[in-house]
C-alpha cells in the first residue's frame, strides 16, 4: 500500500485494467491503483468539510459509519480547529495521535506513516501538502538553525545518500512528534532525532522548514 484515500476524497480515473483502476488524487495529485469495485461516482461540485474530530459517527448514504479525522462529508459541523492559533492547534491535534501504530501508506487513526501523518495534520488545518517527504521538503521556508524552529514547523531527515526519507512535526525547538514504529515524541537537536529508549540518534536532520 502506497497511500490511503479517506472517505469523501475525490480523484480522477486515469485508466482501468481488469478489476483495478489507476487514479490520481484531487487533493495532492498522488497516483496509485485501487480496486474498481469500491469506486463511486460523485458530484465534485458539492461543498464538503473536513472532519476535525478524532472519530465521528455519521449517517451516510451507505448506512451509519465511523469516520476518521481528515475524511470529507457535506454535512459536517464547522471545523473545530483554531486557525487563529494555528501552531498551537497543530500541536494539539498531533498529540491526539500518540501511540497510533505506524502503517506504511497510512493516513488515519488506524495507522499512519511519517509523511501521511504530517500531511493529515495540515489538511485538517486547511493547508495542502504533497504526500511524500521528499516532495514536502520542497515547500516552505528553511530555518537557519534548529533553535529557531517553532511549534508546527516540519523537520526533515536524510539517509546516508542525502535523500529525504523522514519527516516530523516540531513541538518545540528541541522536541518532535513523528511516526516511527508508532506516533511518538522524541528529542530533537542539530544532529537529528534522539531516541532515549534506544540511547542513540535514529534520524539525521537535514533541515527544518516553516510551512505557515
Amino acid at each position: 500500500m502506497i497511500s490511503q484515500i479517506l472517505y469523501g476524497e475525490t480523484f480522477e480515473i486515469l485508466e482501468t485494467e481488469g478489476n483495478f483502476s489507476k487514479i490520481k488524487m484531487d487533493f495532492d495529485g498522488y497516483e496509485g491503483w485501487i480496486n474498481t469495485s469500491v469506486l463511486k461516482k460523485q458530484n465534485t461540485e458539492i461543498s464538503k468539510k473536513v472532519i476535525t474530530q478524532s472519530f465521528g459517527e455519521f449517517n451516510l448514504p451507505e448506512g451509519k459509519s465511523l469516520l476518521s479525522i481528515g475524511s470529507e462529508v457535506s454535512f459536517a459541523t464547522e471545523n473545530a480547529v483554531d486557525k487563529n492559533n494555528l501552531r498551537e492547534s497543530l500541536v494539539e491535534t498531533a498529540k491526539k495521535f500518540l501511540n497510533v501504530p505506524f502503517l506504511w501508506g497510512g493516513r488515519s487513526f488506524f495507522g499512519v506513516d511519517d509523511s501521511g501523518f504530517v500531511q493529515l495534520l495540515y489538511k485538517v488545518h486547511g493547508i495542502t501538502l504533497p504526500r511524500d517527504p521528499e516532495q514536502q521538503a520542497l515547500q516552505g521556508t528553511a530555518r537557519d538553525f534548529v533553535e529557531e524552529s517553532e511549534a508546527g514547523d516540519l523537520a526533515f531527515f536524510e539517509d546516508a545518500e542525502g535523500k529525504i526519507v523522514h519527516v516530523g512535526l516540531v513541538l518545540s525547538p528541541f522536541e518532535i512528534i513523528h511516526a516511527s514504529g508508532k506516533v511518538r515524541i522524541d528529542s530533537l537537536d542539530f544532529s537529528g532525532i534522539y531516541n532515549a529508549e534506544q540511547n542513540k540518534h535514529t534520524h539525521k536532520l537535514r533541515f527544518v522548514k516553516t510551512m505557515i
